[in-house]
């Protein structure tokens, strides 16, 4: 690549980086993509929280083994679906909003777990409006 295409691909991305659209989406994918991936590595550690005692008793007398098994494939799924925001946001979004939205059933059947389901409720918008500015912004940023 020369030097004058560098440059022209750096003065086309500037005017981009000043959007506020663009800030948007560029903090929700930063947000999107770690968030996901770090949780999804305290699922094997609990370091942050207990998490199997974020598991409703009945999906844990769904899935085979114990809550702490069943936390170890919530971690590798989460690891994914952060993965999944970092290369393909338009895509990502959607498969963050949609497992926000078990977490969202799965809190809602465990008393006194409100708070983090509504908490929840509000990441799922933010993983929404994700795939929304990505249909925008994530396709002018491949053809730069």
């Amino acid at each position: 690549m020369s030097s004058a295409t560098n440059t022209t691909a750096a003065t086309a991305r500037r005017p981009a980086l000043t959007d506020p659209g663009y800030q948007a989406f560029l903090i929700l994918r930063t947000g999107f993509t770690l968030a996901p991936i770090l949780f999804g590595l305290d699922k094997f550690t609990n370091l942050l929280v207990d998490w199997p005692t974020y598991l409703a008793p009945w999906i844990n007398g769904l899935v085979p083994g114990s809550a702490q098994a069943a936390m170890y494939a919530v971690g590798v799924i989460e690891i994914v679906a952060g993965i999944a925001v970092a290369l393909a946001p338009r895509f990502g979004g959607w498969l963050v909003a949609g497992w926000l939205a078990g977490i969202i059933v799965n809190l809602l059947t465990i008393p006194g777990h409100y708070d983090i389901a509504l908490r929840d409720f509000g990441l799922l918008l933010g993983a929404v409006a994700l795939a929304r500015l990505a249909e925008r912004y994530h396709r002018k940023q491949q053809s730069l």
